[in-house]
């Protein structure tokens, strides 16, 4: 798994929709951005620091044209990819800025610790909007562009949807007090239904069709809280893009998680102790950063460390008649509290899911912690280069590529045994609602 390691504690990372191209905003101030090439190795693009103090959330433009940050200096600032100038708007909010979401052309929310949003046209120093309807922090935003609705999830435990067409200063809706903090969301089902994760690492679904009031559905399952939802993209293989979303947790791991049914597909990235903060999927071909601007003596100019982008080699993209097409690899871009991206080739990871399932169906063998010497002498001497039984949701499927090469030309040594969760880690035995429904005994049983 490529790391890439950016020197502080990282708030949020995203993806350029069309190259080769990741951000991320940091503890210090910094946003820093990396090219990447298929074996997901980086190299540094630009950083800039549009202020000392930490940069909370990102945003990019639909067309990659232009990057949004904010954080703890209050201030909205409006980043060119291309050159790496900024543009800022100081004094944005009057409490810390906890998130940044781009709408559409000439539309932009931000919401800060105090639960207010606002909406801002890049074009005008003022904002065009303004909503007070939460008292806490705002987590998480989903832009619904059918209906050019604004949903927002709070730590106050409710969930407000905004039309930005009308002009009211209130919501379109609200939901009731969930008993719980809300902290991320996205939509599934082609937006019909939207998933939410909670603090106590309950999923809670909502139906747009019944309205905002209430979930219909909860999910339980994940040990700890669900700080990161994110979707995944169209045209991955072996897997329903429409009711699979992956979850960040604060023990540390990035599962795949199908709704509807509920189904653990696997665990596709580990942190370790590390919670996760936020999770990106970014599949860009191709470099940017080949512009003309040039690195001065002192690495540093107008608060901004400038370095001339190198154009990345013609084998990382496909051009079929002088377009770019589709690209070949997805990566997951991971933050957790530290100091490293991990980048994990999504594809992959799902077709070496499909072919262990293949396999465990083939053998009709499941491999526990009570397997025989005999079984484990199978495994060593035939493995020929098969994955592991069962080894969707094994701790050695989360190893870097480091350990991997470090691994050859050594003898085979004991299989790793699988790291299992208690099934109600919190100790504590919670009645089953009447929205909550049953999940296979199976469900996270992989960990």
């Amino acid at each position: 798994m490529p790391e890439i390691d950016v020197g502080s504690q990282i708030f949020d990372v995203v993806f350029h929709p069309t190259f080769a191209t990741v951000y991320t905003g940091l503890l210090n101030g910094y946003i820093k951005a990396f090219a990447y090439n298929e074996q997901g190795k980086e190299q540094s693009a630009f950083s800039v620091r549009p202020s000392k103090r930490s940069c909370r959330g990102l945003s990019i433009k639909h067309d990659g044209t232009h990057l949004y940050s904010v954080g703890k200096a209050k201030a909205l600032n409006v980043i060119d990819t291309a050159t790496a100038q900024i543009n800022t708007r100081p004094g944005a909010h009057d409490s810390t800025i906890n998130r940044v979401k781009y709408l559409m052309p000439w539309l932009i929310s931000t919401g800060d610790d105090d639960g207010v949003i606002k909406l801002w046209d890049p074009r005008q120093q003022e904002c065009v909007r303004e909503y007070t309807q939460h008292f806490d922090y705002i987590t998480d935003f989903l832009w619904l562009d059918d209906k050019k609705q604004l949903v927002a999830t709070s730590g106050d435990g409710t969930l407000s949807v905004m039309d930005v067409r009308s002009k009211k200063p209130e919501p379109f809706a609200q939901s009731e007090d969930q008993d719980d903090e809300l902290l991320s969301i996205v939509a599934i089902k082609g937006h019909s239904k939207i998933v939410v994760g909670t603090q106590l690492g309950i999923l809670s679904i909502f139906n747009r069709s019944k309205g905002w009031g209430d979930c219909v559905d909860r999910v339980p399952g994940h040990p700890l809280s669900i700080d990161a939802l994110c979707n995944l993209p169209p045209g991955i293989p072996n897997v329903d893009p429409t009711s699979t979303v992956l979850t960040g947790s604060s023990d540390g791991y990035v599962r795949a998680v199908q709704i509807l049914p509920t189904k653990l597909l696997g665990v596709v990235a580990d942190h370790g102790e590390w919670p996760i903060e936020r999770i990106a999927v970014g599949g860009g071909v191709g470099s940017q950063l080949t512009s003309g601007y040039e690195e001065d003596s002192a690495g540093k100019k107008d608060g901004t460390q400038n370095r001339v982008g190198q154009e990345m080699d013609i084998d990382q993209m496909e051009v079929v008649n002088g377009n770019q097409s589709r690209p070949r690899k997805w990566w997951v871009g991971s933050v957790g509290h530290e100091d490293l991206l991990r980048m994990t080739d999504l594809e992959n990871f799902f077709i070496d899911q499909n072919e262990g399932e293949e396999l465990k169906g083939a053998l009709g063998v499941t491999v526990d912690d009570e397997q025989s010497d005999e079984d484990e002498e199978m495994d060593m001497s035939g493995n020929d280069g098969h994955p592991e039984v069962g080894g969707s949701g094994s701790s050695s499927s989360s190893q870097s590529s480091e350990d991997s090469e470090a691994s050859e030309g050594e003898a085979p040594q004991d299989k790793q045994r699988k790291r299992k969760i208690e099934k109600n880690p919190l100790g504590v035995d919670k009645p089953k609602g009447r929205n909550e429904i049953d999940v296979e005994d199976a469900f996270f049983d992989e960990l």
